[in-house]
């Protein structure tokens, strides 16, 4: 399974896993790849300034949350008698939130010690938080009684705020800055998507690329950068664009690609996303804030999904090997980087 599909107790299992690491040369950085014991296929998602990496993992017809640690110990986890457990996102301290079901899909939150509790705004009928900041505010959507999608803001002690922008058909916010600024996007009436991007006192200001059929708001830094995809209608394929604090966009391009996105954000402004090359296999991409680009995959690689970046500039996600197991990796940064 691939990050560009979507998947849909409290039991603590430590396990120590099995790494390959590679040194592919100062300017491809160096590469860690990674499966919890038991994964036939493995989904990376986030990783957080202490390099503290969370996803999911396959296991028969179920799947299972993990950490891995700086040291490379994993552990796995489970959200309440769930059978699909699908972290999404992990802050500095450790905190991690997304979603799981057993029939019904309900928001979680998985403190640093382990201890995990149901995250579901009030009426609720299905929960998918996206992004939690420094300061454990979650955001995310949430669908109503009637099957209406709204965005969601959880606070530290729990209120729970609901919005929408003017117009909305669906709500999905993606990302949460450190200010608690939230970025996302939405469909209007007509079935346009919309970027948008919310401030902490609730003002919602939507954004579009010039031209573009449809814009997606993904990643969010604490300099108010936004970064995401969109689709141009004389493109099959979606492109990736960076829209600065002040509402400037531009376009993110991998030289001679055949389609660049989406793109992750970090503090420091450097992006990592993925493209394609004329045959149309995926590869990962580092964008420095100063617009050069340094292409890689890991070992073995035949498609590479960079899913996160965190501000030393260490990418984590997942890659195929040739048999079609997914497993996950962890690029660390070239001296010369």
């Amino acid at each position: 399974m691939t990050r560009q599909k979507t998947v849909f107790a409290l039991s603590l299992l430590t396990f120590c896993t099995l790494e390959l690491s590679y040194s592919a040369g100062a300017q491809e950085g160096t590469f860690v790849t990674f499966d919890p014991p038991g994964s036939t296929g493995t989904e990376v998602t986030s990783v957080n300034p202490a390099g503290v990496i969370t996803g999911y993992y396959f296991e028969g017809d179920s799947s299972h949350g993990f950490v891995r640690s700086q040291n490379g110990t994993i552990t796995s986890f489970d959200g309440p008698g769930a059978a699909f457990t699908n972290p999404e996102s992990i802050n500095p301290e450790g905190a991690i939130t997304g979603y799981c079901s057993n029939g019904a899909q309900h928001g979680f939150l998985r403190s640093s010690d382990g201890t995990i509790i149901t995250v579901d705004p009030p009426g609720s009928t299905a929960t998918g938080p996206a992004s939690i900041n420094p300061a454990g505010e979650i955001t995310g959507y949430y669908d109503d009684a009637s099957g209406a999608q709204h965005g969601f803001l959880r606070s530290q002690n729990g209120t729970f705020t609901t919005f929408d922008p003017p117009g909305s058909r669906g709500t999905n916010p993606k990302s949460i800055d450190p200010e608690g600024t939230i970025t996302g996007y939405y469909g209007d009436v007509s079935g346009v998507i919309h970027g948008f991007l919310r401030t902490r006192d609730g003002i919602i200001e939507t954004f579009d690329v010039p031209g573009a059929i449809s814009t997606v708001g993904l990643s969010i830094n604490p300099a108010g950068e936004i970064t995401g995809g969109y689709a141009d209608p004389n493109s099959f394929y979606s492109q990736s664009f960076l829209r600065a604090r002040d509402g400037t966009l531009g376009t993110i391009e991998v030289p001679g690609s055949t389609y660049t996105g989406p793109a992750y954000i970090n503090p420091a402004g450097v992006i990592a996303g993925v493209y394609a090359d004329a045959k149309v296999v995926n590869h990962g991409f580092l964008r420095s804030r100063h617009g050069t680009f340094i292409t890689f995959d890991p070992p073995g690689s035949v498609d590479t999904y960079p899913t996160s970046i965190d501000a030393a500039g260490m990418i984590v996600g997942n890659y195929h090997e040739a048999s079609g197991i997914e497993h996950g990796f962890l690029r660390i940064p070239g001296h010369d980087e």
